[in-house]
């Protein structure tokens, strides 16, 4: 059995996974199952009735992620964006307040200005690495204080023990969302926040195959409300997209070693670059919040966002012309991608305050070796 005594790389391989009873499989199987045989009206086997309700591949998946993020629950749906919208229907309702990043993931952000404000609920951006600037943010109506740290895109770093502090003195949750870390890289609930939010198709999953997401709480009634939407609303991970993400859990923690080890190197290199204005990565020493990610963070992470010095033109060129970096949106997988946020992964963005700089690049460093991956950047930049 695993404890929380054990050390990642150990949770990752075997929470929830322990050997198949009936054969001894040391892989958890997928249970392609939509029903269980009852034993008698009513009378289920170890609760196992429907697999919207409950599955046992998905149940694995959801112990193992708990045990990764050092929480009590678990919760995996079937994307990202579905996890992000079970937490609001389970926590608000029409008339409450939420505060975002001011530079919010774009999906997010489309979540809640076309889709949650329908049934009447508001949001004020806030800028993540400003204390005051989220309490400021806050109102009467709070219920939740959403935040991402680091931001995507512009990697920006959030304090997540002192905004739990002003959140939980105002009477709100904290969510954040930690899918740029990995939670290899950050456990936000050791640090105060309420509810951490993964899109698991990112460095969880990490090999760019399967798409899902992930809700971890410590709270037993937080998560009772959770339970009850995820099954109400049905958003929830099927048994061979859970399969194929606990696979990936199982590297995790060598997987982002290498993501984090190429990102620093890229770093060096971007920044010897006349090109560029500026690079956006919470390890320099040069990023306004790298203190406070250091304190928080195991290591900095594989995302690296870049601004060229001519502008958008400049972007898009070094965006089209790499070979080895993939001109695709995502990120985490084992390759690199590059991309225009403001044309791309945030271009529901466009026109409000959250519109993302047009000279802006972000790159999801990969696996590779380095070298090709630079020489890939510099043939780009020429």
């Amino acid at each position: 059995m695993t404890s929380t005594n054990h050390g990642f790389a150990t949770r990752a391989i075997h929470a929830g996974q322990e050997a198949d009873p009936t054969t001894g499989a040391v892989v958890t199987p997928i249970y392609a199952t939509s029903t269980y045989l009852q034993d008698g009206v009513g009378q289920m086997r170890n609760g196992y009735e429907y697999s919207r309700t409950k599955n046992p591949t998905r149940l694995a998946l959801e112990e193992c992620v708990a045990a990764l993020e050092g929480g009590r629950h678990g919760f995996a749906f079937a994307s990202g964006m579905a996890a992000e919208d079970t937490l609001l229907r389970a926590v608000c309702k029409p008339g409450d307040h939420v505060v975002i990043p001011d530079d919010a993931y774009g999906g997010s952000f489309r979540l809640f200005d076309k889709v949650t404000s329908r049934w009447g609920l508001t949001y004020t951006p806030a800028a993540v690495s400003d204390v005051e600037s989220i309490r400021n943010a806050i109102n009467e109506n709070t219920k939740i204080v959403w935040i991402e740290t680091p931001t995507n895109p512009l990697l920006n770093i959030a304090d997540i023990a002192a905004i739990s502090e002003v959140a939980h003195n105002a009477g709100a949750l904290l969510l954040v969302d930690n899918t740029f870390a990995s939670s290899y890289l950050q456990q936000p609930l050791s640090s105060g926040a309420d509810a951490v939010v993964h899109s698991t198709t990112k460095y969880m999953g990490g090999h760019s195959d399967v798409v899902g997401g992930c809700l971890v709480v410590n709270d037993d009634a937080l998560a009772d409300e959770l339970a009850f939407y995820s099954n109400s609303v049905g958003a929830v991970a099927g048994p061979f997209d859970a399969w194929l993400t606990l696979r990936g859990a199982k590297t995790l923690a060598v997987r982002m070693e290498r993501h984090c080890d190429n990102a620093e190197r890229i770093c060096e290199w971007l920044n010897s670059r006349d090109e560029v204005s500026t690079v956006l990565y919470p390890g320099l020493e040069s990023h306004p919040g790298h203190e406070i990610a250091a304190k928080q963070m195991r290591r900095f992470g594989g995302m690296v966002s870049f601004r060229m010095r001519d502008g958008e033109q400049a972007a898009l060129k070094v965006c089209e012309n790499t070979s080895v970096f993939t001109l695709g949106e995502s990120l985490g997988g084992v390759e690199s991608l590059i991309e225009h946020p403001g044309r791309m992964t945030h271009a529901s963005a466009a026109g409000s305050p959250l519109e993302v700089p047009s000279d802006l690049v972000r790159v999801s460093v990969g696996i590779e070796d380095v070298d090709d991956l630079i020489a890939d950047l510099a043939q780009a930049f020429s």
